[in-house]
């Protein structure tokens, strides 16, 4: 029998560090006083952004061609906000025995959040799946993110995320759907802007989510969550995640194949649609949870690390299962076609 072979470095996220880190500065030098109402209003400012620049970059030109695969992308989302849902809501037999409320809300979110798009079209990459289709999945499940994930947060997380308030959509409207309808309109203008400094936007980027998490945990810091979490409950937790991302693989991976689709389709769906977006969920909670914001992530952080280094080791062993069959898809591109004698005359 074949051991599993396992990469030599599994992958630890540099960005998750600088999360960590964050956090870390969150808890001893929580922002207090005025010090906080400039950071709450500069976390306001770089959710705006972030919206404003993955509205610029998607698009719509590309999503609009994506459509015709739209089985599978009917598949991704369901998987991303019906399947994902349910189990959810299922783990709330969980509370309070083994997940307090708080965890159990963060864990609850996390299942609503949208995909991520580039790991997801790095991993398909990896194990030679449909990148073309991820690339679509991941970006159509982003944008059915900044409508459905609030949604679905003000209906099954109820007061936590804060009602179905006129406040709370006037600030979901305001800081998430009015930047990114923004972007997609100046996108004619700013897109090539935004593809010639990529790099340095993509700092931007990650620059905002850290001052967005800053914020919510020195918030958090500040109203004391953190006297609600033990070491235990963080196990319990990380425990809970590793089942519903084992679940998840195993649904996306069998049932795609129970619905018909191929196995470069099947990569592309179990990849997209097993996995959640931490630069799409972090300011969603900023907007949805305010002061809770910092436990309602902590879920999240876990998971999108975990999901990284699963994933890593599954890309690499479907590229390995599926080079027999690719290597005989070779051999009939170049094999000539059979030559039949001709029947000779009499």
């Amino acid at each position: 029998m074949r051991r599993p072979h396992l990469p030599a470095r599994l992958p630890l996220d540099p960005y998750i560090l600088a999360l960590l880190g964050t956090v870390g500065l969150a808890a001893l030098l929580p922002a207090r006083g005025a010090a906080a109402t400039v950071a709450d209003g500069a976390s306001t400012a770089a959710v705006a952004l972030l919206f404003f620049l993955y509205g610029a970059r998607l698009s719509t030109r590309e999503a609009l061609d994506g459509l015709r695969h739209w089985r599978l992308h009917l598949t991704v989302l369901a998987c991303t906000f019906l399947l994902f849902p349910l189990l959810g809501l299922a783990a709330r037999v969980l509370v309070p025995g083994v997940l307090t409320q708080p965890l159990y809300g963060g864990l609850l979110f996390l299942c609503l959040v949208p995909s991520t798009v580039q790991s997801s079209i790095a991993f398909t990459s990896i194990a030679r799946g449909n990148v073309p289709a991820a690339i679509c999945a991941g970006s159509f499940s982003s944008l059915a993110g900044i409508v459905l994930t609030p949604l679905l947060a003000a209906g099954l997380l109820g007061g936590d995320a804060g009602g179905f308030s006129f406040d709370s959509l006037l600030r979901i409207t305001l800081q998430l759907l009015l930047p990114f309808l923004l972007g997609q309109a100046l996108r004619r203008w700013v897109g090539g802007f935004l593809v010639r400094h990529k790099r340095v936007l993509g700092y931007v980027d990650r620059g905002s989510i850290l001052l967005v998490v800053y914020a919510a945990f020195s918030a958090g810091v500040a109203a004391g969550i953190w006297h609600q979490v033990s070491l235990p409950r963080l196990g319990a937790l990380l425990l809970v995640e590793a089942v519903l991302l084992a679940a998840m693989l195993l649904v996306t991976w069998y049932g795609s194949a129970r619905l018909g689709f191929g196995r470069a389709d099947r990569i592309a769906i179990q990849f997209a649609g097993s996995k959640k977006s931490l630069a799409a969920g972090l300011p969603m909670a900023s907007v949805l949870f305010g002061a809770q914001a910092g436990l309602a992530v902590l879920p999240l952080m876990l998971f999108h690390q975990m999901q990284l280094m699963v994933c890593a080791v599954l890309a690499r062993r479907r590229a390995r299962d599926g080079e027999p069959e690719l290597a005989a898809e070779r051999v009939a591109e170049v094999s000539p076609p059979a030559q039949h004698p001709a029947p000779r005359g009499r």
